[in-house]
């Protein structure tokens, strides 16, 4: 069996059947995506190192079947595995990889991940999630034009509160709205916020955005996904390559470009050039981080008013103030 070893971050890593398409499109192989991670190193260790993170691994690529990875133990040949013990809403817990340098991104690649889940906490502080991850998500009928727009839309909200926030592509048809926080909040407190701002943009644009969590109430409009907040949920991860067959990018850019911004030439055969010419969008988010209280203000003015808590997903227990988890024709039916 051909086998590469690539020496990183002190290690040696290596990279089995590297000749292996990965990316049908353009025949991009196992190697080409461990090339396009070490091209993009710093930035993408900027944005997920120290975090755990839940493997998609395509042992065939990204045209092939895929399972979800949760558990990883260091083996005889890769004693140096680290990992961090992360839990599932329901209590149930495992071993997570940590994203501890370069070496451990590349392990899982070797392994057919196509697609890293990234907690929105570090392995060093699983208490408090020092991320804000807004998910503008398109609904059937939904633009990419009605998704920039939404964007645009809760970055001038967010700049009203006077929290800086930043873009990036979900490497799918949507977009993702990062705000690094100070690390004081647990995922609940993030999550309430997440809603208030949710419900806020709906307030002014009911046009085009929208917090309702049933389907059947959205509409052609772009949805605030506010509960990718949710303790123990994962999102895909800044930098990272899809399962899609031309391998698009999950890629952060800057707001200037968000009128021209295309997810499909944000791929793995484009994005190292960008990084190379343009450097890091996000290059100062980490060491300006933001406060939460003025949207945990708006929650809370939200909870004065008489407002009920949003359905959480189906897998969460009961939450205290949470209206009933029944979709509104299903309610009306069973009254």
């Amino acid at each position: 069996m051909e086998v590469e070893v690539i020496e990183v971050a002190g290690r040696a890593v290596r990279v089995t059947n590297p000749g292996a398409v990965f990316f049908p499109e353009r025949g991009e192989t196992k190697l080409d995506l461990v090339r396009y991670y070490l091209a993009v190193q710093e930035p993408l260790m900027a944005a997920m190192g120290g975090r755990p993170v839940l493997l998609q691994r395509f042992p065939a690529g990204a045209a092939g079947p895929s399972f979800f990875q949760k558990r990883v133990a260091p083996t005889k040949a890769d004693p140096w595995l680290t990992t961090t013990v992360v839990s599932t809403p329901n209590g149930t817990t495992s071993d997570a990889l940590v994203a501890a340098d370069l070496a451990h991104v590349l392990w899982a690649v070797n392994m057919g991940c196509i697609g890293f889940h990234v907690w929105p906490t570090t392995a060093a502080d699983p208490e408090h999630a020092d991320e804000l991850r807004i998910d503008l998500d398109p609904s059937p009928g939904v633009t990419f034009a009605m998704i920039r727009e939404g964007a645009s839309q809760t970055r001038a909200l967010l700049d009203e509160l006077g929290v800086a926030c930043h873009p990036k592509t979900t490497g799918n048809r949507g977009i993702h709205v990062y705000v690094r926080l100070q690390p004081r909040w647990d995922s609940y407190q993030v999550r309430a916020a997440a809603l208030a701002l949710a419900r806020e943009l709906e307030r002014r644009r009911p046009d085009l955005m929208t917090a309702a969590w049933w389907k059947e109430e959205r509409g052609s409009r772009v949805f605030i996904d506010f509960n990718q907040n949710a303790p123990h949920r994962t999102v895909f991860g800044a930098w990272c390559v899809r399962a899609s067959p031309h391998g698009q990018v999950s890629a952060p850019f800057a707001w200037d470009e968000l009128p021209s911004i295309t997810p499909r030439e944000l791929n793995i055969a484009t994005v190292p050039a960008r990084v190379s010419h343009h450097g890091d969008p996000w290059a100062c988010m980490s060491a300006n981080r933001q406060s939460l209280q003025p949207l945990l203000e708006l929650h809370e003015r939200d909870m004065s008013s008489g407002l009920m808590d949003a359905p959480w997903p189906p897998v969460y227990p009961k939450m205290p103030n949470e209206p009933p988890r029944v979709a509104p024709s299903r309610a009306k039916k069973q009254a």
